[in-house]
């Protein structure tokens, strides 16, 4: 059994109703998008079969139509003749042949009316199914913007957690530690590592400009001890 059983369940429904009491609206609106359109299917369907039996209605129409017609010609025919007896036959073979008209042509404006049925079915359950398809472009908005903001909460939370906090002291711990060595790798007396893709004739001159220092330095140190 679907959500709704019936048309006219569907055409009285109240969707907004419905929704709002849901435990899962947007998984009942599914349900209900996917009766609508099975139930539009069969109407189309029904309404289909019934143009196509109003045309075969309608030739039959024309063409009983069309025999009490000749039959009127050939009454004409044998009073022209002088043949009152056959002319009489004639006549009511058209009278019959009328009579099935006339009820072919109820028949046929009944089957019009429903086709006319049908359609005017067809078109209020479309409007209803774009009601709800309308329905569902808007959950499943309002469902994508309350993911994204339960996931910003759920990303400040985190960074606001001593664990974050704890990851960020020790990142400002590592960061002083290399200023710390690199502003011991610059002073005096403090063997330095080559820099990355440094020459060899470059680091050449660099020890021999630490030597020079080095001299200089003890040259300071004795004039100072005179």
């Amino acid at each position: 059994m679907g959500i709704f059983s019936r048309f006219k369940d569907i055409i009285n429904s109240n969707i907004n109703a419905m929704l709002d009491k849901a435990e899962d609206p947007e998984k009942l609106i599914r349900l209900m998008i996917q009766e609508m359109e099975e139930t539009l299917v069969e109407l189309k369907a029904d309404c289909a079969r019934t143009m196509a039996q109003a045309a075969k209605s309608g030739r039959g129409l024309d063409a009983v139509r069309e025999r009490a017609a000749r039959w009127g010609e050939k009454a004409e025919l044998a009073v022209d003749k002088g043949r009152e007896d056959m002319a009489r036959e004639a006549l009511m073979e058209k009278r019959a042949l009328e009579g099935r008209a006339g009820t072919l042509a109820e028949e046929q404006a009944a089957i019009a009316g429903m086709v006319d049925a049908y359609r005017e079915d067809i078109g209020r359950l479309e409007e209803k199914l774009a009601s709800a398809k309308e329905r569902q472009r808007t959950l499943l908005h309002r469902h994508l913007r309350a993911t994204g903001k339960k996931r910003v909460r759920e990303d400040i939370s985190r960074a606001d957690s001593a664990e974050a906090l704890l990851r960020f002291e020790e990142f400002e711990n590592r960061i002083e530690r290399m200023e710390a060595e690199a502003e011991l790798a610059g002073s005096p007396g403090v063997t330095r590592r080559p820099a990355e893709g440094e020459s060899l004739e470059a680091r050449f001159d660099r020890l021999a400009a630490d030597e020079d220092v080095e001299r200089e330095l003890a040259r300071l140190k004795a004039r100072r001890a005179e």
